[in-house]
């Protein structure tokens, strides 16, 4: 298993000792609905499940409909730096790349949203 994945792993563990899974599961169903790419993931999935659906997902948008992967990056809201920073050598190692990144990201937009509200 690569790194990034055991590291979104371990961001998916970590707000749910936060008790933010639930914000982080809704937070990525409205990003990806928004971005007219729809992603089932049921509040009761554990996060090893969460993180297996985000990547599959990602990478079926990566090989199949690029332009909705790349209108996902823009809602979510990845920063260009971060995206150029990715080696392009396997789509499954991009895909879990950008897992990570999409988990972190949107765990920052929860935790701005709650100190700030």
């Amino acid at each position: 298993m690569p790194t990034n994945s055991v590291a979104s792993i371990a961001i998916l563990k970590q707000a749910q000792k936060d008790l933010r899974f639930g914000q982080l599961i809704s937070q990525l169903t409205k990003d990806f609905g928004l971005a007219n790419s729809y992603i089932n993931l049921p509040p009761d999935m554990s996060p090893k499940e969460v993180h297996d659906e985000l990547h599959e997902r990602l990478y079926v948008l990566l090989l199949e409909d690029f332009t909705r992967y790349l209108n996902l990056l823009y809602v979510i809201d990845i920063p260009e730096t971060l995206l150029k920073k990715i080696q392009p050598t396997d789509p499954v190692e991009v895909a879990a790349e950008m897992s990570f990144l999409i988990l972190q990201r949107e765990l920052q937009k929860i935790s701005l949203r709650s100190n700030y509200s």
